[in-house]
């Protein structure tokens, strides 16, 4: 005990003190009134202005006043991010988290009296995957350099009404191993330009060009957007991403073939060779799922690290994220028989031909649950407020027909429909921190309800601080490249 004091009066040297939690405080809020100042050219004289005596009461509220004032303008704010799971051969389960958005944003509107608000308006990045990329690209591509092209009802009433455009069915004339077998020819001679895969694939691109045009890039954009395919070239995923794009054009894609890659499910679409716009970057990509089929944690790395459009974020304690999940109800992966028991004897013969679309299904799917565990444990104790995923508890969902991710029939359209009415109403899920999942008292419903006004406070707050919590960087016109 002596020595450990001895070495303790050693340390400190005569008429110095051990730095405090105050001090270091305050260092930081000069830092911070310096740093708006001279960087941004904010010129708040009651900031460093001497204030005049006052006395009494007066004074002690007048200066709690200020204080508050100026703590409140140098305050960083929260950087918005949306997350929207894909890939996997999810596809037409893309619905639920569409008519997620779809409420999501007539929330806003409801809330800021904005009958023109918009997703784009409130979130300050989107990432997505799959079905997710298509969906966050219609949300924030611009034609006119402003107001984005399309509204969130839009996205699931595209897979509503055009997904028998994209996923295409063998003829059901045939017999069943007529089918598979004629289904695997086709697969393996897409390439020679024949079969249902080579035809489902021009479907895709006449729907992605419709829905974008051949010249809109990712600089066309209201806000950073982030999509991830996997590129075969480099054995590797790629993120495109508009900041990228801003920075160089090797690294500008044409946004249909982002959204095609993304969604080039292996063995229902043919790979995209893609360039990027001054033809010196190639990409050869497939589905987005085969790497990160829920992209929430490569947007909250891509905030933390992006520091020209992010300057002030220091880590998940200044992010707000919501992630939007497309649903894992077991029901989906395997046959059930009649008496709704598992073919156990049928699953006992199945081959890697039987096994590749479910186990590419539960490996997205898994993926995506542990992102989002991880994502939990990140924010911590602040996962309540400042993260909040959606998805679908497969518990209550009732059991959907094995084919349901890729039937675009009317019957299966509103089974899907009802199944995203159900997950709303359904009390949210939360991951909780070493303790695996829990069911909280508010309703998805509830839950988007709630962020909607976080995010109209936060949008309102931004006028009013010191510093700007985003600095976006300009895009370039296609008239101007």
């Amino acid at each position: 005990m002596a020595a450990a004091e001895e070495m303790l009066v050693v340390a400190r040297k005569d008429g110095e003190e051990e730095p405090s939690i105050d001090t270091d405080k305050l260092s930081y809020e000069i830092f911070s009134i310096l740093e708006s100042k001279f960087l941004f050219g904010y010129d708040d004289r009651s900031l460093w202005l001497p204030k005049l005596p006052q006395s009494g009461a007066l004074q002690a509220a007048a200066s709690a006043d200020v204080d508050a004032a100026a703590a409140f303008k140098s305050q960083r704010g929260k950087v918005c991010i949306l997350s929207i799971d894909g890939g996997g051969g999810i596809g037409m389960r893309g619905i639920l988290p569409g008519k997620a958005l779809a409420y999501l944003e007539q929330a806003l509107r409801s809330k800021s009296g904005d009958p023109d608000a918009r997703i784009s308006d409130y979130f300050d990045l989107a990432a997505g995957t799959g079905v997710g990329g298509f969906f966050a690209a219609m949300l924030f591509a611009t034609h006119d350099g402003s107001r984005p092209a399309y509204r969130a009802d839009e996205t699931w009433r595209f897979l509503a009404n055009s997904g028998r455009r994209i996923y295409r069915k063998p003829s059901s004339s045939s017999s069943g191993a007529q089918s598979r077998s004629a289904f695997l020819r086709c697969v393996l001679r897409s390439y020679g330009g024949y079969g249902l895969v080579e035809t489902s694939t021009k479907a895709m691109e006449r729907a992605m060009k419709d829905t974008f045009g051949e010249s809109l890039t990712l600089r066309d954009t209201v806000k950073p957007l982030l999509i991830p395919c996997y590129d075969i070239r480099s054995s590797g995923p790629l993120v495109f991403s508009r900041a990228d794009a801003l920075e160089s054009e090797s690294y500008d894609f044409r946004l249909w073939e982002v959204c095609r890659a993304t969604w080039a499910e292996p063995g229902r679409f043919e790979p995209v060779e893609m360039r990027s716009v001054d033809s010196s970057t190639v990409c050869f990509g497939v589905d987005g799922g085969i790497a990160m089929s829920n992209p929430t944690a490569a947007a909250i790395t891509h905030v933390l690290h992006n520091k020209q459009e992010f300057p002030f974020v220091r880590g998940v304690e200044d992010l707000m994220v919501l992630s939007l999940g497309c649903g894992a109800p077991s029901s989906i992966v395997v046959p059930e028989a009649a008496s709704g028991h598992l073919e156990y004897q049928n699953l006992r013969q199945w081959g890697a031909k039987e096994w590749a679309r479910p186990l590419a299904r539960i490996a997205s799917d898994g993926t995506a649950d542990l992102v989002d565990h991880a994502v939990a444990l990140a924010f911590g104790q602040s996962r309540s407020t400042s993260y909040v995923r959606i998805q679908a508890n497969e518990t209550s969902i009732r059991p959907c027909r094995t084919d349901v991710d890729c039937d675009p029939s009317p019957a299966n359209v509103e089974v899907l429909l009802s199944l995203a009415e159900e997950m709303l109403k359904q009390k949210n899920v939360e991951s909780q921190l070493f303790g695996g999942r829990q069911i909280c008292e508010q309703t998805n419903m509830e839950k988007l309800d709630w962020f909607a006004g976080e995010l109209i406070l936060e949008h309102q707050r931004r006028s009013c601080r010191i510093a700007p919590t985003v600095v976006f960087r300009q895009t370039v016109s296609n008239s101007n490249r």
